[in-house]
């Protein structure tokens, strides 16, 4: 046989092998979920549209035709309490359209459900707060054009329209958003990308509203050529909840047109992990397989997500569908938001509970939308330049001071009714300080070396000798010195002292207060 032939028999024998193995399939892949029945997973149908078919449930114009909106038609689905009635029969209450799908999401039983507090309005909406606004980021003020907000150097803000899927009862934009009146057209469109013609400085833009992805697709897509018809415009990102209220809308014929436009970037917005189902990891798929990298920005809300373990839930599940948590923003001080209200220390709460407690790119970046304008600043030192009991002092990127009013009243967390809470994830040997000063070890010792290695190697693995793990420069660790560290009687000066006996890295024995380990003398300074 030549080598050809040769060649040709190894093929065929690979291709006899993986033909009798099953094809393997990656059911950890939250897009592709089984239900009970073995089909594609699907999330709760409120009864009222049970009887709808699938064809026109999976169909996002039948949805957004059939958004719920009054106090009559929210009550055949939800057991409405009288602050929710309240609200639902407020003369002027901010806009409410509830798509089927996002609805049925909510426990009909339980009021603090954290889908219905974020869409059904109640009394307290109405109720003013110190430092309330209707502006609260002076968007008005930041536009050139009509619906274009231009506050920072290279880039903008492009509202499109004012028209959402549903609409958040925190809503930044709250003074436009929902009203018909307000709606941004095709002249409108054209003037705002007639200023970024002539603006060369700004290389990325934000497409955001309202919800872009509400738009006729032709209409959404005209916007898009045209940005990308400028040469300066680098970036394009989509701000949008609707693969949130509306999954059934990214499809296909939208992921095909969105990839003719690349570079293009879109963040997303979930707030709580309920709102992450089966239907929304299908279209996150798609939008990552379109080449879409996606981000999220959440709100902090009271009564919501105001809990370090339904925010560690949030990002773990986020990453599990290839979504990087990218903000969590304190709540603005905007009109009608007063009862969502957090102190900005709930929010330094959720973050130490979670750096170093999960993955680098599972932690947002939490920030404060400066009222008055000052743009987004991230709470951490060289930003954060005071904090009392009733304002919080910040400094944004140019230099100006703002200051973030706290609430006045703030209901806190109820961890004894919170699932998230009771079931608490164990995290041995990262207790923190707490269980550095009761007693335990602050590191994994290693196991499951002891086995002989398959190679034939009799010789025990080097991580079985506490040198090589022990942490260096930690003080009293015992290790593996197996008996209670000795403390430096008073005497002479630890630096003139000469050690008795040779100790492992972190196994020396304590030093006076205010001195060095040996470890940490010999490997750090």
């Amino acid at each position: 046989m030549d080598a050809n032939e040769i060649k040709a028999a190894v093929a065929h024998q690979a291709a006899v092998k993986a033909a009798d193995e099953p094809p393997f399939v990656n059911r950890r892949d939250p897009a592709q979920a089984l239900g009970l029945d073995g089909n594609l997973a699907v999330s709760r149908r409120a009864p009222l549209w049970a009887d709808v078919p699938d064809e026109k449930w999976n169909d996002w114009r039948w949805q957004l035709s059939h958004r719920v909106n009054d106090l009559e038609e929210i009550e055949q689905i939800l057991n409405l309490t009288e602050e929710e009635r309240e609200g639902l029969s407020a003369p002027d209450k901010f806009r409410v359209d509830i798509t089927p799908y996002f609805i049925s999401l909510i426990d009909p039983d339980d009021p603090n459900d954290p889908i219905r507090r974020q869409v059904i309005p109640i009394g307290r909406e109405h109720q003013a707060f110190t430092a309330m606004m209707e502006d609260s980021l002076a968007e008005d003020r930041h536009s050139p054009v009509p619906g274009l907000v231009h506050r920072y150097p290279d880039r903008v803000l492009m509202l499109v329209t004012t028209q959402c899927a549903s609409y958040c009862r925190y809503c930044t934009r709250s003074r436009i958003v929902g009203d018909p009146t307000q709606n941004f057209n095709r002249k409108d469109h054209e003037a705002q990308l007639d200023y970024l013609r002539r603006t060369p400085q700004v290389r990325d833009v934000l497409i955001s509203g309202g919800d872009g992805l509400t738009l006729a697709p032709k209409l959404f897509e005209s916007i898009l050529r045209g940005l990308r018809e400028i040469p300066h415009i680098e970036i394009i990102r989509i701000g949008s909840r609707v693969p949130v209220f509306l999954p059934q809308r990214i499809d296909d014929e939208l992921c095909a047109m969105l990839e003719k436009y690349h570079p293009l970037w879109i963040n997303l917005h979930f707030n709580h992990p309920n709102e992450i189902t089966p239907e929304v990891s299908r279209a996150v798929d798609k939008l990552t397989k379109a080449g879409l990298p996606v981000g999220n920005q959440s709100v902090l809300l009271a009564g919501v997500n105001d809990c370090v373990h339904i925010q560690r839930s949030l990002v773990h599940k986020l990453v599990e569908n290839r979504i990087r948590p990218y903000y969590l923003y304190q709540c603005d001080l905007v009109e009608g938001s007063g009862h969502f209200r957090t102190p900005v220390g709930k929010g330094l709460e959720i973050m130490e509970g979670l750096r170093g407690h999960t993955s680098g790119y599972a932690v947002p970046t939490y920030v404060i939308d400066a009222p008055g304008g000052g743009g987004k600043i991230p709470v951490m030192p060289n930003y954060l330049i005071s904090y009392s009991d009733h304002k919080v002092v910040l400094r944004n990127y140019e230099g100006y001071i703002t200051t973030y009013e706290e609430p006045e009243t703030y209901e806190r967390h109820d961890s004894t009714a919170c699932s998230y809470c009771r079931d608490e994830r164990p995290e041995p040997g990262q207790s923190g300080v707490l269980g550095l000063l009761e007693g335990e070890r602050m590191w994994i010792e290693p196991k499951g070396f002891e086995e002989v290695h398959s190679r034939g190697n009799l010789e025990a693995h080097r991580l079985q000798d506490p040198s090589k793990w022990v942490p260096f420069g930690v003080g009293a660790i015992e290790g593996k010195a197996g008996a209670p560290l000795k403390v430096l009687e008073s005497g002479p000066s630890f630096a003139d002292a000469e050690p008795a006996t040779d100790y492992a890295p972190g196994e020396e024995p304590r030093p006076r207060d205010g001195e060095p380990t040996g470890a940490a003398h010999g490997e750090l300074l």
